[in-house]
Order: C-alpha cells, then structure tokens, then sequence
C-alpha cells in the first residue's frame, strides 16, 4: 500500500520560507544595491561618461563611496529612522510609494518563478523517485534558473520602481505612467533593462540558496517535528 501523503503545514511553510528568503538576502543583497544604483543613475550628459560604466564599476564606486561616507553625517541612521522621517515627510502614503508598481513586478514575476520551480523540479526527479528526494545540486539548478525567469519578467517594472520610489516628492504627479515616458523619451527602450547584468549575476545564487535553504530547512523540521 502507498503510503498516505502528509499534510501541508502551514507553519513548517512559513519558517521555510523564511529560512529561504534569508539566505536568498544574504546571497544576494549586495548586487541589490547595484541594480538599485544603476536603475537609478541619471542620463549622462552629451560628451560626458555616464556615472556607471558597468555592473563591477558601479560596485567598486559605491565600496569607495560607503566607506568614505562612514565618517559623515548619513541622513538615515536605519530602517526605523527612515520610515519615522517618510512618515512625517510624507504620511501613510510616503511609506507605501511605489506598491503598484511593487505588485506589477511581484505579481506575474512570482507566478512565473514558483512555476518554473516545481516544473523543473518534476523534470528532475528521476522516474520512480519522489521530489522530495530531489539532490542538493539539481535543486540549486532548479532555483537558480527560476530566479533568472522571475527577473527576465520583473526587470522592466522593477526599473520604474525604484525611479518612482526615489524621486523627489511630486515630480510624477501620474505615477508610473509619468516614469516610463520620461525613461522612454531620455534613455530609450533599453532603459527599461538598466542593471541587467547586475540582476542576472544575482539571480542565479541567490534564488539557488533561496530554494535550497527552505528545502534543507523543511527537512530538518519534517525531522525535528514531524507532528508540527
């Protein structure tokens, strides 16, 4: 007789998850901060080179630049401090700029990640095996190219973003649509993929620990408390 399947818990999915994205930041937060930083350099002047000229020149640039800004004055001293002063500056709605855009990246770039995930996940699982006995490498192949496919989707929105969300206060009264027809009609089409390679070089690790690290810590739960 087959074994019965065991059900879902939702709170072994939570800590997972949470484990996961954990290691997914600590992969991946340092080229966030370059894609940020490219998606949001301004257009260069004629004749003059642009701030970045690439992914590795922007890191090296903003290494340079934070250590040299470590002995000033910093205009938020942490999260708090920033969301206290948005708050004040701007109310409710200072804190939350951004949330439609958010939601048109996250959206369809998260149904597009977790999809590629368990479809991948099924092609590698041999005949007759089960996914859970998936091995470390081809999880972290199967999460590595999900999180390249959640970002060919999420770039382009995620560009609009952090234009939007960094902007001085009013200067795009209509919101995103303002922002992508500045961006078009300055930078081009192209503009919408600024920070591309950045994003690429990070997609791959980070969503590979991503996945690994919820699947490793599923386990260790499922064996630590299997009546959670």
């Amino acid at each position: 007789m087959a074994d019965e399947a065991k059900p879902i818990s939702p709170l072994k999915n939570l800590l997972a998850g949470g484990f996961g994205g954990m290691c997914l930041v600590f992969v991946g937060h340092p080229l966030d901060t370059v894609k940020v930083r490219l998606q949001t350099q301004p257009p260069s002047l004629p004749g003059q080179p642009p701030m970045y000229s690439g992914t590795f020149d922007c890191f090296r640039k903003t290494l340079v630049r934070e250590i040299q800004a470590s002995s000033g004055e910093t205009k938020y001293t942490g999260a708090l401090d920033c969301a206290k002063k948005l708050y004040q500056e701007s109310g409710i709605r200072g804190i939350y700029k951004g949330t439609v855009l958010t939601l048109m990246r996250d959206v369809p770039a998260s149904g597009m990640y977790f999809m590629t995930y368990e479809w991948l996940k099924n092609i590698f699982t041999p005949e007759g095996k089960s996914v859970s006995e998936l091995s470390v490498p081809r999880i972290l192949v199967a999460g590595g190219i999900a999180g390249i496919f959640n970002w060919a989707v999420a770039i382009p929105p995620d560009v609009l973003k952090s234009r939007f969300q960094t902007a001085p206060p009013g200067k795009y009264p209509n919101g995103f649509r303002d922002v992508l027809r500045e961006l078009i009609r300055d930078e081009g089409v192209t503009s919408l993929y600024k920070g591309f390679n950045a994003v690429m070089i990070r997609a791959f690790p980070a969503n590979a620990a991503c996945f690994l690290g919820f699947e490793v810590a599923m386990k260790f739960l499922n064996w630590a408390t299997p009546n959670l």
